[in-house]
């Protein structure tokens, strides 16, 4: 059995500064194939929840799991890894371009603290699951209280 790589970790922080990034956006807005750095590229997600757990789904075609990586904290995901390309055709002239390859990342921060110790992933059909139980902050423990 083939597994998804999970690291935890305390804090996700983005490399880069903000302002590169919102530049290197501003221009791959013009033109998708500009880009200061290597080329990266943010597949599409959807955040569900439910009272008990955040459902992550990220639509990752063509990306094999072993080049798909999570970090989980108490507050954040990331996702991130590379969608090598496909070959080129000879002699072709590309009228259209459109699939984006190379690396990716997403950080999600979540709408509710999460336990990170209780995570599951699954991957099938170019879809990333994955399930987050959520921190029962109101749950009410009996203290037994003994002779002193």
């Amino acid at each position: 059995m083939d597994y998804i790589k999970i690291r935890f970790t305390k804090d996700v922080d983005r490399p880069g500064s903000e302002f590169e990034k919102t530049f290197e956006e501003m221009f791959r807005a013009i033109n998708p194939m500009f880009t200061l750095s290597e080329r990266t590229w943010k597949p599409q997600m959807d955040i569900y929840e439910t009272p008990d757990e955040i459902i992550i789904l990220a639509e990752m075609a063509g990306v094999k799991k072993e080049n798909l990586e999570l970090e989980i904290s108490s507050k954040a995901v990331r996702i991130y890894g590379n969608r090598t390309e496909f070959p080129k055709i000879e002699n072709a002239t590309y009228r259209l371009a459109e699939i984006q390859y190379g690396q990716f990342e997403r950080i999600l921060f979540l709408p509710a603290p999460i336990d990170p110790e209780v995570v599951s992933a699954s991957y099938a059909n170019g879809f990333l699951q994955v399930r987050l139980a959520k921190l029962l902050l109101n749950k009410t423990h009996k203290v037994q209280i003994t002779d002193g």
